[in-house]
């Protein structure tokens, strides 16, 4: 059973606690629990195949992609083993999986909270959860994905690593990074509407700035370091490497991208927290 929220304020130092971040949220997890699921399910509704469409749209994606860069650009990675095409595809999915996860937290943030103004103004309900919901949804259909590349890879190497079983550290600056700017934007969004305009500009530049169809090697020394300060370039990185290659993260950079997306999550909780007992003022 959820637990409702007071309106008792908080201070600043109480929302940077990440220790009192985490007993809110396990507080509420029942009530993330049901919101998650009903979001998954509310995607499919009335559809004829259902639920089954999560396995139908990364595959087509993977086809597609395939296609496009595989056989029209005839692009490969330098840093394939056989050069083969689906090897070429297994790569590129394995990035583009991960950056899905990302772009549908913070594309889905700014209409988060305006879109559900009755649990804003008629009753007490933690409003702070719906973001977390959204990525345990991105994460459900990222699971999809990684089901379908991870088959893809067996069809294509024929081995799995050990290194597999690192795949949810590795996924864990994405985690936070996604939750806090879904906080700080979800907030953004109730007082600046055209938010959602510029973020989904800023994704599709995120999109072509991150390394998912190149390797960063490839890219000119003078922009390297700008493609290099992209956390999801390091994640997507880890995850080739543990997935694919069967290589260790690069741990020392890992950790510094770990402590900025931590740092930005509480933020972003703090942002949020702060912010929203003026929701009901603004809508």
């Amino acid at each position: 059973m959820a637990t409702l929220i007071t309106s008792r304020s908080e201070s600043v130092w109480h929302y940077l606690n990440p220790v009192a971040m985490m007993r809110n949220l396990w507080q509420h997890r029942d009530l993330i629990r049901q919101f998650t699921k009903r979001d998954i399910e509310g995607r499919y509704r009335g559809s004829f195949l259902g639920l089954f469409w999560s396995f139908i749209n990364p595959l087509i994606m993977l086809l597609i992609y395939t296609f496009v860069f595989g056989i029209i650009f005839q692009a490969r990675l330098p840093e394939a083993r056989t050069g083969s095409l689906g090897e070429f595809a297994v790569v590129i999915f394995c990035g583009l999986t991960a950056f899905n996860i990302f772009s549908e937290c913070v594309n889905r943030a700014p209409t988060l909270i305006i879109g559900v103004p009755n649990y804003v103004k008629k009753v007490v309900f933690p409003l702070e959860i719906l973001p977390v919901s959204t990525l345990g949804a991105a994460l459900f259909h990222g699971s999809i994905s990684f089901i379908i590349l991870l088959i893809a890879h067996l069809l294509t190497n024929g081995i799995f690593y050990w290194t597999l079983l690192l795949l949810p550290i590795v996924l864990l600056p994405l985690i936070c990074l996604g939750l806090g700017l879904g906080w700080f934007l979800a907030s953004l969004g109730v007082f600046f509407r055209d938010i959602s305009y510029v973020t989904t500009l800023v994704v599709q530049t995120l999109f072509f700035i991150t390394p998912i169809f190149y390797i960063l090697d490839a890219v000119p020394l003078s922009v390297r370091g700008f493609i290099q300060a992209n956390p999801l370039t390091s994640v997507i990185d880890d995850v080739r490497r543990v997935v694919l290659w069967g290589q260790q993260p690069n741990w020392p950079f890992f950790y510094i991208v770990l402590a900025v997306c931590v740092l930005l999550m509480i933020l972003g909780y703090t942002w949020f927290m702060k912010t929203k007992k003026a929701f009901a003022d603004v809508m």
